[in-house]
């Protein structure tokens, strides 16, 4: 097994000398603070289904770091209006490259609306830029679609997930157990197709990062 760290942990780690994976909030920690503007990730934490009390620390570092995160927006096992609607609380900015609806991770679509779209890394770097030289603001969701060929509809997917919460409430799995065994759960009842399409998608935020820390680089 291994140990998750988020940005609340990293203190203690630093302090003991012993690792962990990074989640998102600890990640952009660590970016901002070596002055790296832009990662990726397959998708960010939110709020959880049923428990509007239980919200990923994810969303509140992103409202105060000033990093990109490209992702394949939130992951499809939360709550994804509460977790839009979280965003936009927090003042973190929500921009959709090449898409008008906040993407469901393993789906191009959610029917959740984004206010603001880009089509190009060249106008998403420019706003970055704008918000955190002129403005002095916190973080960017660049919400990127999983590639079309690679998506599990909506509606294949949406029963899978169901039943994988189903699961873990009568497992009593909770915390930082749930996220593990809801990927675990979904990948046994897709046959392997959830963990190909996170590849996939993990891959495109992958070279869509890139292209947007290029594109940064040269306002610079």
């Amino acid at each position: 097994a291994y140990r998750k760290a988020g940005a609340a942990d990293l203190g203690v780690h630093l302090a003991g000398g012993t690792d962990a994976a990074t989640t998102v909030s600890a990640t952009a920690t660590l970016a901002a603070r070596a002055g790296i503007r832009v990662f990726a990730t397959g998708g960010i934490g939110g709020v959880h289904r049923g428990d509007a009390a239980d919200v990923s620390h994810d969303l509140t570092v992103l409202a105060r770091v000033p990093v990109a995160v490209v992702s394949a927006g939130a992951k499809a096992i939360l709550d994804l209006p509460r977790t839009l609607e979280a965003l936009e609380t927090l003042g973190v900015l929500v921009v959709g490259l090449g898409t008008d609806e906040l993407p469901a991770f393993y789906s191009r679509r959610s029917g959740l609306r984004l206010e603001h779209r880009v089509d190009d890394v060249a106008a998403l770097a420019a706003i970055c830029d704008a918000r955190w030289r002129g403005l002095d603001q916190g973080g960017v969701l660049v919400c990127n679609p999983i590639p079309e060929a690679a998506e599990i509809p909506a509606e294949d997917i949406a029963p899978v997930i169901a039943r994988a919460l189903d699961d873990a409430d009568r497992a009593g799995v909770a915390g930082k157990a749930l996220t593990p065994f809801l990927l675990a759960r979904i990948a046994e009842a897709t046959a392997g197709a959830s963990v190909e399409a996170n590849r996939a998608l993990a891959v495109h935020d992958a070279a869509v990062g890139g292209a947007l820390a290029v594109a940064l680089a040269a306002r610079a």
